[in-house]
């Protein structure tokens, strides 16, 4: 390549290219990004009011560089958190939790913690709709999967059980989460056919 004046680029230094390095920090966030963008469609058309629940956290130390700039640099969580997501759908409360797998034929059990399988089960008792959303990444397909299959699923792994699902029982006895325009994930389409079942 050569300037309009005929001479050719000539690098300043031979600095050594910088490597890239992975960032590992916004891999789950896929997922994230699509529900909380269906939440906000689904609240300004006034179809339901659900929100990404904050994870409760206790400020031990920070630091204050500038008055403008406070650092946290230690904290701690105060509680294990419940579950991702909660809110009002047409009169029933709604509470889920979202899992995104780059796993192609089966969904890992040991991404689900105890307590918020306890947390939905509560809730279930009291006539609330709970249920895993399951992406799988690399086949970009989504999966409602009802709390009353998670349950026995979960049950049975605390047993010495199968410690993933398998793809083909997801497919089985979940409600396929479409992908759209807008919302891009309309996850409130396979809750409605979850209800009327």
């Amino acid at each position: 390549m050569r300037y309009p004046n005929g001479h050719s680029y000539q690098p300043t230094s031979k600095r050594p290219k910088k490597r890239v390095q992975d960032n590992f920090a916004k891999r789950g966030m896929r997922l994230e990004d699509m529900i909380n963008a269906a939440n906000d469609w689904y609240n300004s058309k006034d179809l339901a009011v659900i929100h990404k629940k904050p994870t409760p956290i206790q400020v031990v130390k920070v630091d204050y560089p500038k008055r403008s700039r406070a650092v946290i640099k230690e904290a701690y969580y105060r509680q294990a958190s419940t579950t991702d997501y909660n809110g009002i759908y047409k009169g029933y409360y709604i509470d889920f939790e979202a899992k995104q797998t780059n796993l192609v034929k089966h969904f890992p059990l040991r991404n689900i913690h105890d307590h918020q399988v306890k947390h939905m089960a509560a809730c279930d008792k009291q006539g609330g709709i709970c249920f895993l959303l399951i992406y799988f990444k690399s086949l970009d397909s989504c999966y409602l999967y009802p709390f009353s299959e998670l349950k026995i699923a979960w049950d049975n792994y605390q047993n010495g059980g199968k410690s993933q699902l398998s793809l083909e029982h997801i497919q089985q006895v979940s409600y396929p989460v479409q992908s759209g325009f807008r919302p891009r994930l309309d996850y409130l389409k396979a809750v409605d056919q979850m209800l009327n079942r």
